[in-house]
């Protein structure tokens, strides 16, 4: 009987890379999750986060593009309009999207919508984070562009995670903000379980091309990773010029 050890499928290699470098491991989502981040903390990640989620739709339409059928493209439209929304015969928005609960996040979290939608305040490294994040899903494979939405297939663990935490640590939030991350947990797995399909689909089991499809999740981590990056040490700065110099020796 042979003793080989079974080769890892796709999703199991997947699963864990996202183990290792998805941004659930992130010290900012680590205090977030804790309750340990301050009001001015908790607004300036949602303004510069809001600046990557308004970009979602924008990827996704580039991805659309690259489809080769009118059925992949009937389906994958679905996620443009789950953010933003599907507009009615006059004109007002018949479903909302979550570009809308995310303006509807920073008001309950005293952030004004005007704010958001200016894109004052967003982070230089944040920008740059978004900019290489869609130029990625511009310029590469649709096999390494869908693949980078996988991203979702851990995402909806860290989704409640979240509004359990902020449930209990940040009740200065209003309840209706919440709404975004509730969506998502249904969202991102049914998004995560249509990416896959397609990504084994065209992979075949092909160790060549599933490992292009593991570096465009990895590239995805370091962006969503960077954004972080760039959020925690805005705070940190913060909290050094609200403390001030130190005192001469």
């Amino acid at each position: 009987m042979s003793t080989a050890r079974p080769v890892d499928g796709l999703e199991q290699r997947l699963r864990r890379l996202g183990a290792d470098r998805y941004h659930h491991r992130h010290p900012f989502n680590l205090r977030m999750h804790e309750g340990l981040l301050s009001p001015d903390e908790l607004r300036t990640w949602i303004l510069n986060r809001f600046h990557y989620q308004r970009h979602i739709p924008v990827k996704d339409a580039l991805i659309l593009s690259k489809l080769g059928t009118r059925e992949l493209r009937q389906s994958w439209i679905r996620r443009i309009h789950d953010h933003d929304g599907v507009p009615g015969e006059d004109g007002r928005p018949a479903q909302d999207g979550g570009i809308e609960r995310w303006l509807r996040l920073g008001e309950a979290a005293g952030l004004q919508r005007g704010l958001l939608m200016s894109g004052e305040g967003v982070l230089p490294a944040v920008r740059l984070a978004v900019d290489g994040y869609v130029n990625f899903c511009r310029n590469a494979t649709v096999l390494e562009a869908v693949a980078s939405s996988l991203t979702e297939l851990f995402a909806p663990d860290l989704m409640t995670t979240r509004i359990a935490a902020w449930e209990r640590h940040y009740p200065w939030v209003e309840p209706e903000g919440l709404r975004y991350f509730q969506m998502r947990v249904g969202q991102g797995r049914r998004d995560a379980e249509e990416a896959l399909a397609l990504v084994e689909r065209w992979t075949r089991g092909r160790r060549a091309d599933e490992n292009l499809a593991l570096e465009a999740v990895a590239f995805k981590c370091d962006v969503l990773w960077s954004l972080l990056d760039a959020v925690e040490r805005a705070g940190e700065k913060a909290a050094e010029h609200a403390r001030g110099p130190s005192d001469a020796v």
